[in-house]
């Protein structure tokens, strides 16, 4: 990308900050970044944000008052506030990465440092890249932009977000979800899978809806999901026995997978979740609220900032897989 169309370029590009996300680790990387623009020459103006109301507020100003591209410094959290403004969707956005689960960013094929993810959205381009939404039973409709889950998982983010809200990293994560599996029993889970005619219908721990390979700080249950191919994957981890559970907990905190014949995945555009008793549902790590819950892909929903993208595989290519 030129200098003249990379709107980095163009003009003061306003970057909304979240100072507490990964452990209070963007606002101490703050001046590192506020250090490389100013020796880049990008015109850079800093919104620090206390809450995510008072950066929905702060987004929706800019753009109304003309705003072309907005960042956002923080983790997965921090971009989902970001673009459940609707007029954020409007505009350019970038990544900063700077929070405990960076995985959107990853997906973007971002660098993991706030710096260098910087440089490279002013030596990239411009890309359009799918959103999920979902609404739940109690008719609340949000965005999300990397993985969302029915059952244990949406139990750990909530004891990610509060028991263990000062952990750092993929820490904070697998404590959680270790904390969580004390009392959590599997659920059966009706899935609607659109284009299928017969729902599937499992037990399990998780279903996760995914529009990027990993989610939950680097936890990749999906290798083959991409932001720009619209489609969801969908991903049922099976109950388990005791020691299925501490051998993949092992591997979810070194390996960052997860290897048990108890996993199968689907792909699909639209999915609706129904469960034998009350379960959350979660995006990016942040609770909707209750089930049943339908996920959809919205393709193109946001234009972003990053690396050029690698070839897309297309739909067909996908659901024969």
């Amino acid at each position: 990308m030129d200098g003249l169309s990379n709107p980095l370029r163009q003009g003061p590009t306003d970057i909304l900050v979240n100072p507490a996300a990964g452990g209070n680790r963007s606002g101490r990387l703050l001046e590192q970044v506020k250090d490389f623009a100013r020796a880049a020459g990008i015109p850079l103006l800093f919104h620090v944000s206390q809450s995510a109301e008072e950066m929905k507020a702060r987004a929706a100003k800019l753009v109304a008052d003309g705003a072309k591209a907005l960042l956002a410094m923080g983790g997965d959290g921090t971009v989902q506030t970001l673009i459940n403004v609707a007029a954020a969707r409007r505009v350019t956005l970038g990544v900063l990465p700077a929070g405990g689960g960076n995985d959107f960013a990853t997906a973007l094929r971002l660098p993991a440092h706030p710096v260098e993810a910087l440089r490279a959205m002013l030596e990239g381009t411009v890309r359009s890249v799918d959103l999920a939404r979902a609404r739940t039973a109690r008719g609340c409709e949000r965005w999300y932009c990397g993985g969302g889950g029915l059952g244990l998982d949406a139990e750990a983010a909530r004891h990610a977000s509060e028991r263990y809200a000062r952990w750092r990293g993929k820490s904070r994560y697998v404590l959680s979800a270790l904390y969580a599996l004390r009392t959590f029993p599997a659920v059966r889970v009706k899935a609607e899978i659109e284009g299928s005619r017969v729902p599937l219908e499992k037990k399990v721990l998780v279903v996760a809806v995914l529009n990027t390979p990993s989610y939950g700080a680097g936890l990749r249950l999906a290798e083959k999901a991409s932001v720009d191919d619209g489609l969801l994957d969908v991903v049922f981890v099976e109950e388990l026995g005791p020691g299925d559970v501490a051998r993949i907990v092992f591997d979810w905190a070194w390996r960052g997978t997860l290897r048990t014949r108890r996993i199968s995945t689907v792909t699909a555009a639209r999915v609706r979740l129904t469960a034998d008793r009350p379960c959350l549902f979660h995006g990016d790590g942040e609770v909707f609220g209750p089930a049943p819950v339908e996920v959809e892909v919205v393709p193109g929903a946001i234009e972003v900032l990053g690396p050029e993208a690698p070839p897309v595989r297309t739909c067909a290519s996908r659901a024969s897989n």
